[in-house]
């Protein structure tokens, strides 16, 4: 029984979950059977959920049908009315989470028996319900539109002609039309550009041209997917950027948190190309979003986890920037959300590179030469800034040593795309500069070509200033 799926749903509850569905079960609306109630007994039970051995069906059985003979039928027979009532609880609770939607669902009824008092004070009751809401999200425009639709379900049923609310009904359909397509557009786009797919892009072309000429920008849920999507399209242009963070700091708290997050991700990952290709102030730009989108903890995940790649992008913007103690503040802070089988890693790298940043290159190698990261871009990155340590140091032995490892890392774990250009980059032109003859000028200034024709490496304005130096 351990893996099947009324135990999968069990582990997921909390407590609060768990004492509801108890109420459920304990209706006869929903439930008639003991044995229901008691399969559900003994997998409240904390002791039985989380033991494989507790969860064998002969223990499981012997429990609610004591001293009868196995009969695997019977037990299956009490999981799935288990499950059956689990789930119609479920799909209650997530059907009762919106009280817009179900107040409509209510006038629709109301209206079907033609009581129409009822649907009327039902309506009203549900338009003020919207009102009320905090969010200006798609949900909002969904339920915009399902309310007007209703509204004119409900008119149209009481007279053939008349002022029916037919403009309101396009309207919100053009709104809530809008609002999808341009997230669909913006979740097909970064699909493409990783898995290098073709779409095809449907009325979506037409369309843009109509956001800005109809107005439809003074809508939140329609602005943020908008500048979302010009933000992926036209990368060179920076104005798009700027614009959907206007829209995060504006009406960031219009979205639930899991929404307004992928756009707090794409403003930081938009920065983070910029920063790739050498433009520093772009640092500046992700680092105020971090910091806001800890500060609202939208960044964190429903649980309060802060993923690995957050919290590492966090420790780099800050240091980068040289603000120290606010990195460290953050690293003790944040540390215990990373996920447990994660947090010993990442907070060990995230402290090694704020040593390495802070010129503290000691304390930075001891730390980054005792483990091997799991994360092969971690374990890169570390590479990277050891073997800047060690040529700064003029270490050679080691960077020769160092240098090789990495190519021979690079060449065994298949690096694709981007990363391996930009780390064959790095370890060719860091060994061109420990052989370089610092009395050649032609010698020199062929590498300070090469190096600034290399692309991608991040490393690049490093390299530079290190050839300054010879």
């Amino acid at each position: 029984m351990e893996k099947s799926q009324i135990v999968r749903i069990f582990r997921s509850f909390s407590k609060k979950e768990l004492r509801d569905l108890r109420k459920w079960l304990l209706s006869p609306a929903h439930n008639q059977r003991e044995d229901v109630l008691a399969l559900y007994e003994y997998l409240a039970d904390p002791v039985h959920i989380n033991s494989a051995d507790q969860l064998t069906k002969p223990v499981v059985f012997d429990y609610l049908f004591p001293e009868v003979p196995y009969e695997d039928a019977r037990l299956r027979q009490s999981i799935h009315f288990l499950l059956k009532c689990t789930e119609e609880y479920l799909s209650y609770q997530e059907f009762m989470a919106d009280p817009v939607r179900a107040k409509i669902a209510l006038a629709t009824y109301y209206r079907r028996r033609h009581i129409d008092k009822s649907v009327e004070r039902t309506l009203d009751a549900a338009r003020k319900e919207q009102e009320k809401q905090p969010y200006r999200n798609r949900r909002f425009l969904e339920n915009e539109l399902l309310l007007e639709k209703e509204r004119y379900n409900y008119l149209s049923s009481k007279q053939r002609s008349g002022p029916f609310n037919l403009q309101e009904v396009s309207d919100s359909l053009d709104r809530q039309f809008l609002a999808e397509k341009l997230r669909q557009a913006s979740l097909m786009f970064s699909h493409q550009a990783v898995y290098k797919i073709e779409y095809d892009w449907g009325l979506l072309d037409g369309l843009l041209a109509l956001v800005e000429e109809k107005n439809f920008l003074q809508h939140p849920a329609i602005a943020v997917y908008y500048y979302s999507y010009l933000s992926l399209k036209e990368r060179e242009n920076e104005a798009h950027f700027y614009k959907l963070k206007e829209q995060i700091l504006q009406h960031g708290d219009f979205f639930q948190r899991n929404e307004i997050r992928d756009h707090y991700l794409l403003a930081i990952n938009f920065c983070i190309q910029r920063i790739n290709r050498g433009e520093d102030h772009f640092v500046r730009e992700a680092l105020e979003l971090t910091q806001l989108g800890l500060k609202k903890q939208t960044l964190l995940l429903e649980d309060g986890i802060i993923s690995r790649w957050t919290f590492r992008n966090a420790v780099a913007f800050g240091t980068i920037l040289k603000e120290f103690d606010w990195t460290e503040n953050f690293i003790l802070e944040f540390r215990d959300h990373l996920e447990e089988k994660h947090r010993e890693s990442i907070v060990h790298y995230s402290l090694a590179r704020l040593h390495f940043e802070k010129k503290e290159y000691h304390k930075a190698m001891l730390l980054f030469t005792q483990v091997e990261y799991d994360d092969m871009l971690m374990n890169l990155t570390a590479k990277t800034m050891l073997l800047k340590m060690y040529y700064e140091q003029e270490e050679f032995n080691a960077l020769d040593s160092l240098l090789e490892s990495m190519r021979v890392y690079l060449r065994r774990k298949k690096v694709m795309g981007y990363h391996r250009d930009n780390y064959t980059n790095i370890i060719t032109y860091t060994k061109k500069l420990t052989t370089i003859n610092p009395y050649d000028k032609k010698s020199i200034q062929k590498l300070e070509s090469d190096i600034k024709e290399s692309s991608p490496n991040t490393e690049q304005r490093w390299m530079l200033r290190q050839l300054e130096n010879i």
